[in-house]
C-alpha cells in the first residue's frame, strides 16, 4: 500500500512538472509571438527558387529570401536594391549597374562551415544566364527575350545590353526572376535548391514541411537599414501555414492565429464587410482594412477569328459592353471592392491609366446596337456563350440576366480553370472570362495583349485582335523612354481597343488586406506583393 502511495506521489510529481514545463513553453512562445509574423498560403508553394517565382504563392516567400538589382516601392517607383546606382546609354540600349559591396549571401555550408561571401556582379551574370538554361526550365525565361548580353564588367559593375529599345525593362528588373543566387548553392543542391534556397534577403530559410509549415528566420547580416539607422528586418521570423480552405483561413485570422489575410473571398466577404466596403462593426477594434488599386483587369474576351456572326459584329460587341451596370455589379457582388472598368483596359493605379471614354451603363444604346446587328445580319435572336470557371460564375450570371433584358440570349458554360485556360489558348471559346495581372509596372504589359504578332502561342493575344494603326503605335512606344510621351501613345491605343471592342472590361481589381491591429508597417502596393522587412508587431 505504501509503495502504491509512493508511486502515485511520483506520478503526480511528474505530471505537475510536465504541466509546468508545457505552461512555461507556451509562456515563452507567447512572449515571443510579437517577433513572428504568421500568414496562411491556401495555394501550395511549389518552389523557393526565384527562377520559379511565377505566381503570388511563390513570389511572396521569395521576396523575403532574395534581392535583385532594383526594387519597387509601394508607389511602383524604381529604387536601388543591390545596385546602388545605374547609368543608361540609350544609343546602345545598355545599362551599367554599380553594386553595393556590403551584401552577403545567407550563411550556408556551401561557402564553408557556417560561412558566407559577398554577392558580386559575377553572381548576377550567372543568375541571369541561368534563367535561359534549358536544364533549369524556368517559367520566367521569357524575361531574357529582351536581353542580348548580361555580363560582369569587373568586381563592382554589371552590364546589361538589350537587343532593341524596351523602356519598361528597368521596372522589369524588380521581378523576382532577376534575383541573385550563388552558383555554389545551386550546383550543390541541384534540383533541391527549390527547398534549400540561399539568397541575400532580410530572412533566411529555416524549415519547410511541404503542405504543412514553412519557417524563415531573420538574416542577422542583412544590408538594409531604416531611416534611423536600425538594421532591418524588425521581426525574428516568418511562419507560413497551408490551410487550403479560404473559410478556414478566415477563422484562423478571426481567432488571432494568423496576422493577415489577402483578398476577398465569397465565403467570408459578407461576414467581414458591409455592402459599401466598410468593416463590419464587430471587427473594427481588432482589424485594419487596407486597400489600393491592383494591377489586374478582369474582362471578357472575344475570339475575333470565331465564325459566329455575333462575335464578328462590332455593334453586338459594343452592345454587350453597354448592356450591364458595372457599378451595381461591384457593389452587390464584390462589396464595393473593385473599380468599375469604364475607362478602357489599362487599370487604375498604373502609369498610363487615363480616364478615356469607355463603356458605362447605357441600356437604350445597347438595344439600338442590338437592333443594328439584327438589321445588318438578319439574325433576330443573337445568342452567345460565355466560358468561365466557378469563381466568377456570379458575375457571369449577372451579365447573363442583364444582357437578356436588351435582347441577347446568354449561356454560361462553367468549366475547371485548367480547361478554361486550355480552351482559351486554343481558340475554342467564342467568349471567355479572363484576367490580366501585370508582370511589371508599365501599361505596355496590358497593351501587349492586343499586338497582332502576339497571337497565342507566340504571345498573350488570346483575342486574335489585329489593328494596323494599333500595331504601329505599339511599335513606336517601344522607342520612347520618356514615360509622359509614352502615356500619350498608350491612351491612343487604349481608345482604339475601346472603339473596336475585342474585350469587355469588367472591373479594375483592388488589392485588399485585412490586418490585425497589432501589426504595423505592412503596407500595400498595386502588385499585391508581400514585403515584411519593415513589419513590426505589438506584444
Amino acid at each position: 500500500m505504501a509503495k502504491q502511495r509512493l508511486s502515485l506521489r511520483f506520478f503526480l510529481s511528474i505530471l505537475c512538472v510536465s504541466i509546468m514545463l508545457i505552461s512555461c513553453g507556451e509562456k515563452i512562445e507567447n512572449e515571443r509571438d510579437h517577433l513572428v509574423f504568421r500568414y496562411n498560403e491556401h495555394s501550395n508553394i511549389s518552389s523557393l527558387d526565384p527562377a520559379f517565382a511565377r505566381n503570388p504563392q511563390n513570389i511572396w516567400p521569395t521576396n523575403q529570401l532574395f534581392n535583385g538589382l532594383v526594387q519597387l516601392d509601394d508607389s511602383l517607383n524604381i529604387q536601388p536594391d543591390i545596385a546602388k546606382s545605374w547609368e543608361i546609354v540609350d544609343s546602345t540600349c545598355t545599362f551599367y549597374f554599380t553594386l553595393r559591396q556590403d551584401v552577403f549571401f545567407h550563411k550556408n555550408k556551401v561557402f564553408g562551415k557556417d560561412s558566407t561571401r559577398i554577392a558580386t556582379p559575377q553572381d548576377f551574370e550567372y543568375s541571369f544566364n541561368r534563367l535561359i538554361d534549358p536544364k533549369v526550365a524556368s517559367p520566367g525565361s521569357w524575361v531574357m527575350n529582351y536581353v542580348d548580353l548580361a555580363v560582369a564588367e569587373n568586381d563592382s559593375l554589371f552590364k546589361i545590353m538589350l537587343k532593341e529599345p524596351f523602356p519598361a525593362f528597368l521596372g522589369m528588373l524588380g521581378m523576382r526572376y532577376f534575383s541573385v543566387v550563388p552558383q555554389e548553392a545551386v550546383e550543390f543542391y541541384g534540383n533541391e535548391f527549390r527547398r534549400n534556397p540561399v539568397g541575400t534577403g532580410p530572412f533566411q530559410f529555416k524549415l519547410w514541411e511541404e503542405n504543412v509549415k514553412l519557417v524563415l528566420r531573420k538574416n542577422p547580416h542583412y544590408f538594409e537599414k531604416d531611416e534611423n539607422g536600425v538594421q532591418l528586418p524588425y521581426l525574428e521570423a516568418v511562419a507560413i501555414t497551408f490551410l487550403p480552405d479560404k473559410q478556414s483561413e478566415f477563422l484562423q485570422f478571426a481567432q488571432g492565429k494568423i496576422d493577415f489575410i489577402s483578398g476577398l473571398d465569397n465565403s467570408y466577404k459578407d461576414e467581414i464587410l458591409t455592402t459599401t466596403g466598410k468593416l463590419q462593426s464587430k471587427y473594427e477594434k481588432e482589424v485594419n482594412l487596407i486597400s489600393c488599386p491592383y494591377l489586374n483587369t478582369e474582362y471578357l474576351g472575344f475570339f475575333m477569328d470565331a465564325e459566329a456572326e455575333e462575335i464578328q459584329s462590332k455593334a453586338l460587341r459594343q452592345a454587350i459592353n453597354y448592356g450591364f451596370d458595372r457599378s451595381k455589379m461591384i457593389t452587390y457582388l464584390r462589396n464595393g471592392m473593385g473599380i468599375p472598368a469604364v475607362h478602357g483596359f489599362i487599370p487604375k493605379g498604373l502609369p498610363g491609366f487615363t480616364e478615356i471614354d469607355g463603356y458605362d451603363y447605357q441600356p437604350e444604346k445597347a438595344r439600338q446596337l442590338v437592333a443594328q446587328y439584327q438589321l445588318e445580319t438578319g439574325d433576330q435572336n443573337p445568342e452567345i456563350v460565355i466560358g468561365t470557371n466557378s469563381q466568377y460564375l456570379d458575375i457571369c450570371e449577372y451579365i447573363q440576366r442583364e444582357l437578356e433584358k436588351i435582347g441577347i440570349s446568354v449561356t454560361v458554360d462553367v468549366m475547371p480553370p485548367s480547361t478554361l485556360r486550355q480552351m482559351k489558348s486554343s481558340g475554342e471559346l467564342d467568349i471567355f472570362r479572363a484576367s490580366w495581372v501585370a508582370d511589371y509596372p508599365d501599361a505596355e504589359n496590358y497593351l501587349s495583349l492586343f499586338y497582332s504578332p502576339n497571337f497565342v502561342p507566340h504571345g498573350p493575344n488570346y483575342m486574335h485582335y489585329k489593328n494596323e494603326v494599333f500595331d504601329s503605335l505599339y511599335q513606336k512606344s517601344l522607342s520612347i523612354n520618356d514615360i509622359e510621351e509614352r502615356k500619350v501613345l498608350y491612351a491612343k491605343m487604349d481608345s482604339l481597343i475601346i472603339a473596336d471592342a475585342p474585350v469587355v472590361p469588367l472591373f479594375y481589381d483592388k488589392a485588399i488586406r485585412f490586418v490585425n491591429k497589432k501589426v504595423s508597417g505592412l503596407g500595400i502596393n498595386p502588385q499585391n506583393f508581400l514585403f515584411l522587412k519593415r513589419v513590426k508587431k505589438e506584444r
